[in-house]
């Protein structure tokens, strides 16, 4: 897995992987902030660090949504 990095946080342990705005190519709408990730915008790509995580629980976030969020509350939109 040497294209994600590993973060510990007061939530869990997370795989995160950049994505640049080059590859960004779908809309995404961010946990964080409940707003649209547009098609070229750079964001990371964040899923549980535990072998149970899979395909359907990584989430799109805005990189700075995703370093606040500590001090805020995850959307409640799914």
């Amino acid at each position: 897995m040497g294209w994600a990095r590993a973060e510990a946080g007061q939530d869990g342990e997370w795989l995160v992987r950049s994505v640049p705005g080059a590859q960004a190519t779908k809309e995404y709408r961010c946990p964080g902030c409940d707003h649209e990730i547009r098609p070229g915008t750079p964001h990371v790509v964040v899923w549980p660090a535990d072998e149970t995580g899979s395909v359907a629980d990584r989430r799109h976030w805005h990189r700075p949504c995703w370093e606040a969020r500590a001090r805020r509350r995850p959307s409640q939109r799914r």
